[in-house]
């Protein structure tokens, strides 16, 4: 059986969760996947293969992200003939990133990450909305197989789109654990939120919670990691943003904190809690959409629409530290890529034979 992965919807950097789940996948199957693979890639950016080897489409705009790109990309599969060409021999198409490009005649499955455009509409532009109902929703209806990261998703996707439940297939994300581990650094009085400034982020939220905080803690800080957080304008004192570190600065920033605060409003998965667990960093984490599936009994869960919850949610993971940190590491140690991969084959045998 041969399976086509296609990345060519991959905005490096701008993805969050779902490239990271991507990359780890394709790096997953190139090396312990049992199937034939091939990458769908850009011609500019092979990497995103990851190992696999890869088919690449010619980009006549070299265009990066936006609508506009994913107009060009789709454009450049109809004219590209001997990667059209290419596509007659996949037994099984996987859109990883969800959006359905490039067409072909294989059967489908797709990741749908989150439903969060119907569940939090406020929290997108009119044309951002349609944009995700006719490249998402469409996508998923038509699929063979849909691959989704939580329980959370499955219900709304089930629910809001009418999908097949048999169809609907939840395979958690896992965690890289030679990178993600618990180390011999001491813990530092911070407060670590990794987090792009997106509505559902809640970053006004945790800020007034950490005034509260400051106030009776004076010595604690709060770091912020990711890209566009200068949106935040001005901080209240003892906040920093790093802006993007990598992922060596991140795992060392979960070695060393005294508590990962997630206050996030709405997640289809939630990858950082997971990582910090794998760290042995207490986890005080919001009690909305799929995360006290992702962490269970492992962390300290808070109303994250209350800034004194989420105060108060921070004040117990602390002093419930130590406990914290085992319970986590054990927690984290069920998450692995190599099961999510051994998953993802499973589901393309069922949609391809």
């Amino acid at each position: 059986m041969r399976v086509g992965i296609s990345l060519l919807t991959l905005a490096p950097g701008d993805l969050g969760g779902s490239e990271t789940y991507a990359r780890a996948l394709t790096r997953t199957l190139a090396s312990q996947g049992k199937l034939e693979y091939a990458a769908l890639v850009p011609e500019h950016a092979p990497e995103a293969a990851s190992g696999l080897p890869t088919i690449a489409v010619h980009e006549r705009l070299g265009l990066r992200r936006g609508p506009a790109r994913l107009a060009s990309m789709r454009l450049a599969t109809r004219l590209d003939r001997a990667f059209a060409a290419s596509l007659d021999e996949l037994d099984v198409l996987h859109y990883p990133l969800t959006v359905a490009i490039p067409a072909a005649g294989a059967p489908a499955v797709v990741t749908l990450h989150d439903l969060q455009h119907r569940d939090l509409p406020e929290n997108f532009s009119l044309p951002r909305r349609a944009f995700r109902r006719s490249d998402y929703d469409c996508a998923a209806k038509r699929a063979a197989g849909v691959v989704v990261p939580s329980a959370f998703v499955r219900e709304h996707a089930v629910d809001r789109l009418g999908l097949d439940p048999g169809r609907v297939h939840v395979i958690a994300h896992g965690v890289d654990h030679a990178l993600f581990s618990p180390g011999e650094e001491a813990r530092e009085p911070f407060l670590l939120y990794p987090a792009r400034p997106w509505p559902h982020k809640n970053h006004n939220g945790l800020l007034e919670a950490f005034v509260l905080l400051h106030a009776e803690m004076p010595e604690l800080r709060l770091l912020l990691t990711g890209g566009g957080l200068e949106a935040l304008g001005p901080l209240p004192a003892g906040v920093e943003h790093l802006g993007e570190v990598s992922a060596s600065t991140l795992a060392t920033l979960y070695r060393t904190a005294a508590c990962l605060v997630f206050p996030s409003l709405y997640e289809g998965f939630g990858l950082p809690p997971l990582e910090a667990m794998a760290c042995g960093c207490p986890v005080a984490c919001s009690d909305a959409a799929s995360l006290p599936e992702v962490c269970g009994e492992a962390a300290v869960y808070f109303d994250p629409g209350s800034p004194e919850a989420i105060a108060n949610g921070v004040r117990e993971a602390l002093a419930l530290g130590d406990e914290l940190r085992v319970l986590g590491v054990e927690r984290a140690a069920g998450f692995t890529w190599e099961e999510t991969a051994r998953r993802h084959e499973d589901v393309y045998r069922s949609v391809g034979s």
